[in-house]
């Protein structure tokens, strides 16, 4: 079976290049860089210091297991008094991943997470955001096989982002779907 990337190279090159009329292979769509937020702003208002860095490093511990690659975190810029949330708090951590790891996370995300989920029927098509580029919601992180969910750590939900370099939401699609997203049928 091919990898992604092979699969990208000798099959969804020639077939983008044939359907769209790219003259040039390097002027197909393809995929730039996946981004995988978390936010945790919410949650670390309501505990204890102690409780806030054992759920910050957990977020880290899980997002890294999940990436391969270690998040950087996201401070508060300015301060909100009625969330209780001040300039400089932590409230997300975040990962880019490019090159081999964003395709290992993509073959993982199509074939073992997608189908893993809960109640998923497919990715519905308002999740691209007309520039090609796809957002898909988890409400948590229990479809990774790398996780073990115990009964202390709270689960937490998951933005994962897939940037393309393609022009509209039609390019996007199209490439999306030959490397194998279960887009729903409309």
């Amino acid at each position: 079976m091919l990898s992604l990337k092979e699969k990208y190279k000798k099959e969804v090159v020639p077939r983008m290049m044939e359907e769209f009329g790219y003259k040039n292979p390097m002027a197909v769509p393809k995929i730039e860089k996946i981004t995988v937020n978390s936010g945790f702003g919410r949650i670390t208002s309501l505990k204890t210091s102690t409780d806030k860095q054992k759920l910050v490093e957990n977020v880290f511990q899980i997002l890294s297991l999940i990436t391969g690659q270690k998040p950087a975190l996201r401070k508060a810029r300015v301060s909100v008094s009625s969330f209780k949330l001040r300039k400089g708090m932590p409230i997300g951590a975040k990962v880019t991943l490019r090159g081999e790891r964003m395709y290992e996370f993509l073959e993982k995300m199509i074939w073992l997470v997608l189908p893993r989920s809960r109640d998923f029927r497919g990715i519905p098509l308002k999740s691209l955001d007309g520039q090609g580029n796809l957002t898909i919601g988890l409400k948590d992180y229990s479809p990774f096989l790398e996780t073990k969910i115990s009964k202390d750590k709270s689960l937490f939900g998951l933005e994962i982002i897939i940037t393309t370099t393609a022009k509209n939401n039609e390019e996007g699609r199209r490439l999306l779907s030959l490397l194998g997203f279960p887009f729903q049928k409309s």
